[in-house]
């Protein structure tokens, strides 16, 4: 299969869908399908039509992680080792720092890699029978795209340890219970339950959405007063935006707002 095939981009209105499809293979990653991964992302930010992206598996499994027949074959024990965590950083960072929104979707297997992709995107909404979890440790692996710096952000150092010492799996109830996923829900309701949190973003401000992203972001990252410095300037920018010229105009006349993403 052509690598267009293992990792398929669609345009779905104002929703970009990213699909990983090896089902055979529980929707595992190679690195063709990482570079891909990284044009599609350019693709995405380069049209202003596209508010939010979804990541998810076919055939109701996210991804089971790096493809190992791959692992063992190219990069155990050779010169190259370090080559495939570098790689996958570099993605699942270009994945996180995106300036549209991006909501996994978990069924099935969500672990090692496909854990990594997950953790690198703004939100998560799960099937309750999902299982979640770093999963590394289980094969004396280690995951090189992001656990020790996105999970202690997301859940703090027990919890992190916890995942990652461990290997234990999740199930999406669960995940939910643990706050490392926004919500789950019953098989039979998880595409409705998709489709209303997706809704609570893509009726906002595209360029709200991308300046409160890119702030939010930075939130853990620097002292305070570097901070309230930064929610300084990202106030005077929004006010000389159309957006909020038009947000205020539009609830001031009880009406839509019509934003222009700008």
């Amino acid at each position: 299969m052509a690598v267009e095939d293992d990792i398929q981009f669609e345009r779905d209105g104002n929703i970009a869908r990213i699909w990983f499809n090896r089902p055979h293979k529980r929707n595992c990653i190679t690195v063709p399908m990482l570079h891909r991964l990284d044009e599609i992302i350019t693709e995405i930010e380069a049209d202003a039509e596209l508010r939010v992206v979804v990541v998810r598996g076919r055939e109701n499994t996210f991804s089971s992680g790096f493809d190992l027949d791959s692992l063992q074959a190219d990069f155990i024990g050779t010169s190259t080792a370090m080559d495939v965590a570098v790689v996958s950083a570099k993605v699942c960072d270009r994945l996180y720092n995106m300036s549209k929104p991006s909501v996994a979707v978990l069924e099935g297997y969500v672990t090692a890699g496909g854990f990594e992709v997950m953790i690198s995107c703004d939100f998560a909404i799960a099937d309750e029978t999902a299982k979640i979890g770093d999963f590394h440790i289980r094969r004396a692996l280690f995951g090189g795209a992001g656990p020790i710096y996105r999970l202690p952000r997301m859940l703090g150092i027990r919890k992190t340890k916890e995942l990652m010492l461990t290997g234990k799996l999740l199930s999406g109830k669960e995940a939910d219970d643990f706050d490392l996923v926004n919500a789950s829900a019953p098989a039979a309701e998880l595409d409705a339950t998709v489709d209303e949190f997706i809704s609570h973003l893509t009726d906002k401000s595209p360029f709200q959405l991308k300046l409160t992203k890119m702030a939010v972001d930075r939130g853990l990252d620097a002292d305070i007063a570097s901070l309230m410095v930064l929610e300084h300037l990202a106030v005077g920018v929004t006010l000389n935006s159309e957006d909020a010229a038009e947000g205020v105009a539009a609830f001031l006349e009880k009406r839509e707002p019509k934003w222009t993403g700008r």
